[in-house]
């Protein structure tokens, strides 16, 4: 299982380098906005917005591919696979909730934990966060990924919306335990 867990985080550094990159990229427009309209934005917050992208990157890495994509492998040789294959769906509510709570809890706790950052993280860095937004936010990227995963040979799986919205709920009670309001952007 552990071994599952390495694989699976090796995949994902790729797309958080890259993600922070095209951050990096975009960052002096980001500052020359802020300029513009008189605000500035503390050191902590940037890491946490750089954090975030680089986040959403090994997310992408690691839930936008087909299941034998192996990163690491595609950049020093090429991917000869099939990328684009329909899958399957699973609308039956608690079915692979159950299924992994009684054989692999790391698949019930992963899809959790993967997604308390999207909850906590816009909690953190934009103003008036409501646990409906970080519900929202939860639900328009689960949904967009388990629809692109049907395209790629993985299933869409109603079970993966529910915990993944379970983990943006914990994220946004994670930001409402410990919430500081030093991370906003501030006038000049």
């Amino acid at each position: 299982m552990m071994g599952e867990i390495l694989y699976f985080v090796r995949n994902m550094i790729p797309g958080a380098v890259l993600a922070a990159l095209v951050w990096g990229a975009v960052w002096p427009l980001r500052r020359r906005r802020l300029t513009r309209l008189g605000l500035t934005s503390p050191a902590a917050r940037e890491l946490l917005l750089l954090l975030f992208a680089a986040f959403c990157g090994s997310m992408a890495a690691a839930t936008l591919t087909p299941p034998d994509f192996d990163m690491w492998h595609v950049i020093r040789y090429g991917y000869h696979g099939t990328f684009f294959s329909r899958s399957t769906v699973n609308w039956e509510i608690s079915r692979e909730i159950v299924r992994s709570l009684r054989y692999i809890p790391l698949y019930f706790w992963g899809n959790v934990v993967m997604f308390a950052p999207f909850g906590f993280l816009p909690a953190v860095l934009w103003r008036r966060s409501r646990w409906y937004k970080a519900l929202a936010i939860a639900a328009a990227v689960t949904v967009t990924i388990e629809s692109w995963q049907f395209f790629i040979g993985r299933t869409f799986d109603v079970d993966d919306l529910l915990l993944n919205a379970a983990g943006a709920m914990l994220g946004w009670l994670l930001w409402l335990i410990l919430r500081k309001p030093t991370l906003t952007c501030e006038e000049k």
